[in-house]
């Protein structure tokens, strides 16, 4: 697939697959960073203490210069048959106008990762999803997995930054966490829900007569995903859950140790941060000691529908 955009007979440029004009508006589009309030620390009350951001003391932290990302051009192949034909349409076979993020940028505190992630793309294959809600899972923490140690269950919580942690809940769902900090920490964070990515398709009528075009929306993979959940809707129950984005990407527990940074397979995507999050306790970790359980380490895009329940306990930050 060209790269090029296609002139049209009425001089009009247009991309030559939508998830070019979906990456070119993120591409275009202004939106001021937020700049995200710290939370709490586990270790002192709640109430009274900020987190300290060790990750901006870390001895073993290089610079303070944000890393480059590093732009990744997929090679098509000659469509031969239907399905070869969706995948060369599908954004799984192009990235133009995105970048992988690198390595570098998940090797911070699993709270200073968190919030960056929101509004990061996840892709496999054809399926293509914004994180919309993440939970932070950090060393010395009553909630996290780390907190038994490495097995050979948690060893990928133990490996480097930026690579995955797939695990099997409750014997039915597989749940994504991408893996922070360094080698040895034993921290990561949960993404709960994402929205299906969508862009403006452009339909041009013959001859491009007056009223011959319109703008319909493509939703990237929407088929894929509902085949895999079962469920035919677009609507938020798709995709909010951490079960449901595991099974809307097809997951199992051999991906675990995948890096995300790598071109190929399961990707994790730039792409501007949402201007306004929302922040609230974790779901479903009663076991864990009080100050875990309070703790406001639970973070979502503010005013989006793509949020698991319960989304009463969330605030703005």
């Amino acid at each position: 697939m060209s790269t090029a955009l296609t002139r049209h007979p009425c001089s009009l440029l247009i991309p030559q697959s939508p998830f070019q004009i979906f990456a070119f508006s993120l591409s275009c589009k202004m939106i001021k960073p937020h700049r995200f309030k710290k939370v709490a620390d586990p270790k002192t009350p709640i109430s009274s203490t900020v987190l300290r951001r060790e990750s901006q003391t870390r001895k073993k932290k290089k610079s303070g210069h944000r890393p480059k990302s590093v732009t990744i051009h997929a090679k098509s192949k000659p469509a031969t048959d239907p399905q070869t034909q969706i995948a060369e349409s599908s954004p799984s076979s192009s990235s133009e106008g995105f970048t992988i993020l690198p390595k570098e940028f998940f090797l911070v505190d699993a709270l200073d990762l968190a919030p960056r992630l929101l509004g990061k793309v996840l892709r496999r294959d054809d399926v293509v999803l914004r994180i919309t809600e993440v939970e932070a899972y950090r060393p010395n923490d009553s909630a996290c997995h780390g907190r038994f140690g490495v097995t050979a269950r948690t060893a990928p919580v133990f490996g480097p930054g930026g690579h995955a942690y797939v695990y099997l809940c409750y014997g039915l769902h597989m749940m994504l966490n991408v893996v922070a900090d360094e080698v040895g920490i034993g921290a990561a964070v949960l993404v709960r829900s994402c929205a299906p990515v969508s862009g403006p398709f452009l339909l041009l009528g013959a001859g491009c007569k007056r009223g011959s075009s319109r703008i319909n929306v493509l939703f990237f993979g929407l088929e894929t995903i509902q085949k895999r959940r079962g469920q035919i809707t677009d609507k938020p129950v798709l995709l909010t859950g951490p079960g449901k984005v595991g099974q809307a990407l097809g997951l199992s527990t051999e991906w675990s140790n995948h890096p995300f940074y790598a071109p190929g397979g399961l990707e994790l995507l730039d792409a501007p941060e949402p201007e306004n999050i929302l922040v609230g306790p974790r779901v479903g970790i009663e076991y864990a000691l009080p100050e875990h359980v309070n703790a406001l380490w639970r973070f979502a895009i503010a005013g989006t529908p793509w949020i698991s329940a319960p989304k009463n306990t969330l605030r703005p930050s």
